[in-house]
């Protein structure tokens, strides 16, 4: 008499096989490709046949190709530059799944542009992340999937279960396989860091410290004030989002100018904005490590001290959880 629990073992692994050859697809917007299609290789699941095609005044025109009437399917699309065109993108392969009978959409976004306007500043300003949020559900996602969300509130701002997942365990492995443990040091740029920066040194059994920037009148350049003793550390700025590169340059230069023997940047989304690149190349930074959220540009992939590592096993593993109704959380540890 076979054991039962083989026989369980066997089914499960049939209901995943299922869950993943019959029931579920993978859709790739235009943003990040390259990505889109290593999720596929993880998962082993061919990308639907879909077209994404702009007529002449650039409006953007969708077609799903193949049958997805009653199917789980996945969105792949980060909403980075150009921005607009990307999340317009998202939004009509969502309606056009919705209006095909997909039976549930999940919005599978590496990169949520519009993330940093997730509250009001100043008076008569927009919170541009909510009104993103409120445009993919009535679009008719039914859930969404993401990396290292820039405040963690936004998960708030939809009325759908949100997966933010967290860079940190992929970044904790490469820091422990590539800097000497004896003498590492993490650090925030700034002070609303503290706890994504707090996680990672816990993780790496790190001391931590603080860049604290603050500028006395207006007009005048940032004073940079390092909060903690970075003499003789290799230092490891850790953020989610590196822009112009012009704040982690400068942390850079206060934290040599304060005995660390080298900076190391670890950032999840690459924006790399106007003369980022050119301006990271040329700085003290030993090495900018950034994840492919965003796709690379060649001058991101030709730059000698910026470093890309991969993020698809992390999102495909997460992906494949949500369609068998596995347990994601697991991923955070």
């Amino acid at each position: 008499m076979p054991h039962k629990g083989n026989n369980v073992t066997r089914e499960a692994h049939q209901v995943t096989l299922r869950a993943k050859d019959a029931f579920m697809k993978l859709v790739a917007g235009n943003s990040n490709r390259p990505l889109a299609e290593a999720i596929s290789a993880y998962l082993n699941v061919p990308l639907a046949r879909c077209q994404v095609k702009r007529f002449a005044d650039m409006e953007v025109f969708v077609e799903i190709q193949e049958n997805v009437r009653g199917e789980d399917v996945f969105v792949i699309q980060s909403t980075s530059f150009p921005a607009n065109d990307h999340l317009m993108e998202l939004l009509i392969i969502i309606d056009a799944l919705r209006r095909s009978s997909a039976r549930r959409i999940t919005a599978v976004i590496p990169y949520f542009g519009y993330a940093r306007q997730d509250r009001k500043p100043g008076p008569r300003t927009p919170i541009s992340a909510k009104l993103v949020s409120n445009l993919i559900t009535h679009a008719g996602a039914d859930r969404v999937l993401t990396l290292d969300l820039h405040a963690g509130q936004i998960q708030g701002f939809f009325d759908i279960p949100v997966d933010n997942l967290f860079a940190a365990p992929i970044m904790a492995r490469d820091v422990k396989e590539r800097l000497d443990g004896g003498d590492r040091m993490v650090v925030s740029p700034d002070v609303g860091g503290v706890v994504r920066a707090r996680a990672l040194a816990k993780r790496i059994d790190a001391p931590l410290a603080i860049v604290d920037k603050r500028r006395e009148r207006p007009g005048e350049s940032e004073v940079m004030n390092i909060i903690g003793d970075v003499h003789g550390r290799s230092c490891i700025l850790l953020d989610d989002i590196v822009d112009s590169g012009g704040t982690l340059v400068n942390a850079a230069d206060a934290l040599l100018a304060n005995g660390a023997k080298e900076v190391y940047a670890y950032i999840t989304h690459g924006v790399l904005s106007g003369g980022a690149v050119s301006r990271i190349a040329n700085s003290k930074l030993k090495e900018l490590v950034i994840t492919d959220s965003i796709m690379p540009t060649e001058a991101v992939k030709v730059a000698h001290n910026i470093r890309v590592v991969p993020i698809a096993q992390l999102m495909g593993e997460a992906i494949g959880r949500t369609a068998t109704e596995s347990s994601v959380s697991s991923l955070f540890d």
